[in-house]
């Protein structure tokens, strides 16, 4: 039996993601044409989004050609820029309004989404879930098939 990864939102794996919507970029806007691009909602008064930093940090060094992260939080600019340990080395946005956040029914944060640079949604949940960490292996793995798809 396949025991089913815990998910605290509803499921858009294997389907087109929806639209990335941003009020206001807090870095400068990344360039997303041809990237994976992995969304991660967060705030910071959240403790596991706080850890999951660094890795999305390392995400955004180690696979700086194929990928753009990108978090996504629904507080100030003034917050986000006082957020600095850890200190964010990717592209952060604000949307007060949570567009996308509500169309993915997100109920609990970190949540994160890979998107391949078709549109489509490859990898999503809780990024710190045991078991089912987002990791750079599975980052890897999704650049790797989708470039050899593409071949």
């Amino acid at each position: 039996m396949v025991k089913r990864k815990k998910m605290w939102a509803k499921s858009f794996l294997h389907k087109p993601a929806p639209q990335l919507v941003v009020e206001e970029w807090v870095s400068s806007q990344p360039e997303m044409k041809g990237k994976f691009i992995l969304v991660d909602f967060w705030a910071t008064w959240c403790a596991p989004c706080k850890r999951a930093i660094p890795d999305l940090n390392e995400f955004q060094t180690e696979f700086k050609d194929d990928l753009v992260v990108i978090g996504i939080s629904d507080e100030s600019r003034e917050k986000i820029l006082r957020q600095r340990n850890p200190k964010i080395e990717y592209y952060s946005a604000i949307d007060s309004q949570q567009r996308m956040k509500t169309v993915l029914e997100v109920k609990a944060i970190p949540h994160a989404i890979l998107i391949d640079p078709d549109g489509i949604v490859v990898w999503e949940g809780y990024p710190l879930l045991a078991g089912n960490e987002l990791t750079s292996e599975v980052i890897s793995k999704h650049i790797t098939n989708y470039k050899k798809r593409k071949d």
